[in-house]
């Protein structure tokens, strides 16, 4: 086992990494941006070192900055967290050119999963299902185009190859738009993604966001740990995620499941990992492979009792999965719901000083947040400050936790979502289970507020 690893990340996910080291009796080395010197973790960190100023780019984007950092302190590996540099092939890469143990996939794994195109190709080769669509890059033919997506039928959607958080997207409904689509997503792609690559689908009306967690080691080993329903959405980013995915059959998501684990093994995938798919009408259809750890990867930890971070550090030094598809079971049910400094109604951001933080508790509760009273939220990162994670054994009883839980979070001195959490937990249409990626679009819609 290692003895020491440096967490390139910030945040809640450092915290959660630092937690899991100090368990496993590994030193852990925080890296920190000026804007979050005060951070928790970094006074709690066995070593921290200052990578730069506020900006992500000269901070936790700055590679040569962590790789020094990691040979300054005599690190071993290297944690990325999620976000960041996580799904970077090339700092995985440099990370284990320079020495160190990337805790993650290999470059390879993160670059064939990272290009939709091609981690589509890889999904029909290992029997994974995927949306009906263009067999790899569209062409330049424009009869060409026009014929695939005839086949196909409308509504379609153009995608970028090297797209990702909902970005390089465009849905057609007529021929007449197709072209003129796909070459503005063209263009788009290659300025926002350095890539120019499309790729086109069937654009499914009202499906679920449902994703399998599974974890691989570099012995041929691959398990699944169950599947989570991600489907409250705004804009592409998770709002409320649970586990498991209301009605959806046990015997489905075995099916899936287990297709999953044979495509780690067959591609020799290594860590953590999530498929995303969209459900429809009793079918999962494979949208991408987020190579990480992922932010809603609490409410699997709640369910099967797995500890998945503790696992990612484990494989990468070479260690066997601690258990076999065969000792993962699913115990009761689990949701999260994200904390963000942000109005609850408008979406803006809501940086600043933390003036009162009161955690929720009880039985089946769990908090995982970096942030304290007093802490001073900063405005260049991502506006996610805690997470409020619930669990009991059944739904019903989860919702009923996480109401209570709710009313018991307090965050004075910003502005956070909590108020929406709130109402959304009393949502008739919510609480039957089963709503689709459009559902909190719309009801944001018709709930329009200040």
């Amino acid at each position: 086992m290692f003895k020491k690893i440096l967490i390139a990340n910030r945040g809640e996910i450092a915290l959660r990494i630092q937690r899991a080291c100090r368990e496993m009796g590994i030193k852990a080395v925080m890296v920190y941006s000026e804007a979050d010197r005060e951070a928790k973790y970094v006074k709690l960190a066995d070593e921290a070192v200052c990578i730069g100023p506020a900006a992500s780019a000269q901070s936790y984007l700055n590679m040569p900055a962590l790789i020094s950092a990691a040979e300054v302190t005599d690190s071993e590996a290297i944690h990325p967290g999620y976000g960041f540099l996580s799904e970077n092939a090339d700092f995985a890469e440099r990370v284990e050119k320079s020495g160190f143990t990337f805790i993650g996939p290999t470059a390879e794994s993160i670059r064939l999963m990272g290009d939709k195109v091609s981690a589509k190709r890889a999904m029909i080769k290992a029997g994974v299902p995927t949306v009906p669509g263009s067999e790899g890059e569209l062409p330049d033919n424009p009869a060409e185009i026009k014929k695939i997506a005839k086949a196909i039928g409308y509504p379609v959607i153009i995608k970028a190859a090297g797209g990702g958080g909902g970005r390089g997207m465009r849905v057609v409904h007529t021929e007449a738009a197709l072209l003129h689509a796909v070459q503005t997503t063209k263009t788009e792609a290659g300025s926002a993604f350095g890539n120019p690559a499309v790729y086109m689908e069937k654009f499914l009306q009202n499906p679920r966001h449902v994703e399998i967690q599974v974890i691989a080691d570099t012995h041929r080993n691959a398990i699944y740990l169950g599947e989570r329903d991600c489907s409250m959405q705004r804009r592409h980013q998770k709002v409320i995620e649970e586990a498991p995915a209301p009605g959806i059959s046990r015997r489905l998501v075995e099916k899936i499941g287990e297709r999953c684990a044979a495509a780690c093994r067959k591609i020799g995938y290594r860590g953590a990992g999530t498929f995303e798919f969209l459900y429809e009408n009793g079918e999962f259809y494979f949208i991408e492979m987020n190579t990480r750890v992922q932010v809603e990867h609490p409410v699997t930890e709640m369910i099967t009792g797995v500890d998945i971070v503790r696992e990612q550090i484990s494989v990468a030094a070479g260690n066997k999965l601690s258990l076999t598809q065969k000792q993962v079971t699913i115990h009761g049910h689990a949701m999260e719901c994200r904390i963000n400094a942000e109005h609850p109604f408008n979406f803006m951001p809501s940086p600043g000083r933390i003036t009162g933080w009161h955690a929720a508790g009880g039985p089946g509760v769990r908090v995982d947040s970096h942030v304290y009273h007093n802490y001073m939220v900063p405005p260049h990162y991502d506006s996610m400050v805690g997470k409020l994670i619930v669990h009991a054994d059944t739904r019903e009883m989860a919702l009923a936790r996480m109401r209570s839980a709710l009313s018991e979070m307090v965050v004075e001195g910003i502005q956070t979502n909590i108020p929406l959490h709130r109402e959304l937990m009393l949502d008739a249409k919510f609480a039957a289970g089963g709503t689709n990626i459009h559902y909190l679009e719309e009801w944001l819609a018709s709930h329009q507020r200040g």
